[in-house]
This record gives C-alpha cells, structure tokens and sequence, in this order.
C-alpha cells in the first residue's frame, strides 16, 4: 500500500502556508520545538494528517466545529480507520481544547509520544 498520494503534495503544501490558528499555536508554541521530530500537513494514503510524528506513528488532527456534524463524523471515522491501517494512532481535539486548555492538549501529547517511544 502506498503511504503518500503525490497529487495531495500542493494541496498540503497550501495548507501549510494557511495554517488555522489553532494548528499556528499548537506548532509553534509546542511541537515546532518538541524533542521528537513532528511534520506539519503530512500525507498518508488519501489524507493529510495536520500533525505527524513518525517515530511515535501518531496523526493529530485539529478539528473545528463542522467535524461534529454528523456527515463529518462518519468521514473522520473512515479516515482515522484508514489512516489506522497504516499502524498509526490518530488523536483529535477540538480547536476549543487547543485555545482553552492547551496546556492539557500539551501533556496528553507527550503522554502520547512518550508510549509510543523510547523517550
């Protein structure tokens, strides 16, 4: 299988330049400079994950409000099955935990990486 759909390359190359503020605050106020290595806007399969760590294979996504609409939940249901079939956990919050308990998000993070590693 495939990890990465080439033809998403400039679609996450945009999304990089147009970051949320959320995904702005999380990456350079905490995993711009986390001791483990995590990419921004990564491609895996047909997705593009907002967050990736490789050496902990975990995604995490940011999701605003329109994820909680019942259409969306099913879509990021398939997608974090699909993306799961790559052996990689995914992890999401809303953008409400990120601006109003990011410290929380942090921990929870670390907590993540730290299982997933030998940090």
């Amino acid at each position: 299988m495939n990890k990465a759909n080439k033809t998403l390359i400039p679609y996450a190359r945009n999304l990089r330049k147009n970051m949320t503020k959320e995904e702005r605050r999380l990456w350079y106020n905490y995993l711009k400079n986390y001791p483990v290595r995590f990419r921004r806007q990564e491609i895996i399969g047909n997705y593009i994950a907002d967050f990736y760590c490789s050496s902990a294979k975990l995604a995490i996504e940011l999701d605003g409000s329109q994820h909680y609409e019942e259409d969306m939940l099913v879509k990021d249901a398939v997608r974090t099955s699909e993306i799961g079939e790559y052996g990689i956990a995914v992890v999401r919050f809303p953008n409400n935990a990120v601006n109003g308990k990011f410290r929380d998000v942090c921990e929870y993070i670390d907590c993540l990486v730290r299982s997933r590693t030998e940090v």
